[in-house]
C-alpha cells in the first residue's frame, strides 16, 4: 500500500501499566532494545522494529484472557527465528506462560509483568 497520507505516520504502541519504567525495562530485555527516555509517568524502549512506550496508570487492571472478563484491547506479535530460544528468554526476563495456547506449533502466547498478552511466532505473513 502506497497511499500514504502526508504528515501521519505510525510513532509507537504505548501500554497502560502500573510502572512503566519497570515495564519499559522487559521490552528492552527481550527485544535487545534500550530505555531511550524515562520519567515517573513515562518510558520509551527502541529497538528492533521500532519503538513501544510505557505509560503509568495507578489504575491499570490487567486482562484475564482468555476468560473475557476484562478484555485484551490489543498485544503485541514478535517474530521470532527460534521459538523455544526465544520463550527461554522472555520467561527468564519475567513473562508468564498462558496455559491456553491456541496455535503452539507456530506461536505461543506470554503476559508481560504488567499482564498484557503477547505472542512470539514463527509465522510472518508481511513480506519485506
Amino acid at each position: 500500500m502506497t497511499d500514504q497520507r502526508p504528515g501521519i505516520r505510525l510513532s509507537s504502541p504505548t501500554i497502560n501499566c502500573p510502572d512503566a519504567l519497570e515495564l519499559a525495562g522487559f521490552y528492552a530485555a527481550i527485544t535487545g532494545g534500550r530505555i531511550v527516555y524515562s520519567d515517573p509517568v513515562w518510558a520509551s524502549v527502541d529497538g528492533p522494529g521500532g519503538r513501544i512506550d510505557c505509560q503509568t496508570d495507578p489504575a491499570h487492571v490487567p486482562p484475564t484472557w482468555p476468560d473475557p472478563a476484562i478484555p485484551i484491547q490489543f498485544h503485541l506479535d514478535f517474530f521470532v527465528e527460534d521459538l523455544p530460544a526465544a520463550e527461554a528468554i522472555v520467561l527468564a526476563a519475567g513473562a508468564t506462560k498462558y496455559d491456553h495456547q491456541p496455535n503452539s506449533d507456530h506461536c505461543l502466547v506470554f503476559a508481560d509483568p504488567a499482564g498484557h498478552p503477547f505472542c512470539l511466532s514463527t509465522w510472518d505473513p508481511v513480506e519485506d
